[in-house]
């Protein structure tokens, strides 16, 4: 009957109606053919063709009847698609791969180059002065040119990689401002060493680049000191214990310009009246 259920226990059966009553139906088909399949195998085939009676699964019905139960289905089939997205791998988790590391990029120690600036600016008079390499001529040149202003350039800088800057110094003369000589000293224990002398007329020298720079300017016969023929511009670089020449340029200068206007035909006049 109906409303016994399959241990044999007496229960009313509950009023069904619709599409409740096919569900019901269903079941009790299912427990039906289960049952017979049972019988059939304790019994055991009668011949050897024989095959058991159509088993076919027992169908689940999910019917949501409340606001409650579509929450909760809505909830496990969120929770279904959230494990099929996180097993990608056989471990059934995202294998993302080793975890990148940061590194820093090491600091460069500072370098040990000396600054341009020296900690205190030298006498570049009295340097000259007690210098055995300067000659007498020049020593006996240089006087003041007004009050104590010496005809005297002075430039530090980075030449010779030592603990301090190196100094350079041109002598001049105090009317035209040509040189007389160029000297270069370097600090070795606390003293300034003369590293570097060239004295001739119209030399000059300066830093350039870490690199010593001397203009030498070339005069042919005949001309005045203010107005060369050309000029020798020559740079050094430190090699060890001294300066060794790098390269060599020669400059010509045009012997048109600085004396004095270039005579030139006078441009030819005509008169309208002219036939």
């Amino acid at each position: 009957m109906r409303g016994l259920r399959r241990d044999g226990e007496s229960k009313p059966a509950p009023r069904t109606t619709g599409r409740a009553a096919d569900e019901r139906a269903a079941d009790d088909r299912a427990d039906d053919e289960w049952r017979a399949d049972d019988e059939w195998r304790a019994a055991g085939p009668a011949t050897a063709d024989a095959s058991p009676p159509k088993r076919f699964p027992k169908t689940v019905t999910l019917t949501v009847t409340t606001a409650t139960g579509g929450v909760a289905l809505a909830a496990l089939i969120g929770f279904g698609l959230f494990v099929i997205g996180c097993s990608t791998s056989a471990t059934g988790t995202r294998d993302e791969g080793a975890a990148s590391v940061a590194t820093a990029e090491p600091v460069s120690p500072p370098t040990s180059e000396p600054s341009a600036l020296p900690a205190q600016d030298i006498d570049p008079v009295a340097l000259l002065r007690r210098d055995p390499k300067v000659s007498g001529q020049v020593k006996a040149d240089l006087k003041p040119c007004a009050r104590d202003a010496y005809p005297v350039d002075t430039s530090y800088g980075n030449l010779t990689g030592g603990t301090a800057p190196d100094v350079v110094i041109n002598v001049m003369t105090c009317d035209d401002a040509v040189g007389l000589g160029t000297y270069v000293y370097r600090e070795s224990d606390r003293r300034y060493e003369n590293v570097f002398v060239a004295e001739e007329p119209a030399v000059y020298a300066t830093i350039d680049r870490g690199e010593l720079v001397v203009t030498r300017q070339v005069y042919a016969k005949g001309d005045p000191v203010s107005y060369p023929s050309g000029e020798d511009v020559v740079t050094y670089t430190w090699a060890d214990t001294r300066f060794a020449e790098r390269y060599r340029v020669r400059n010509n200068y045009s012997g048109a310009v600085g004396n004095g206007p270039v005579d030139a035909p006078a441009p030819s006049t005509t008169s309208d009246n002219d036939d």
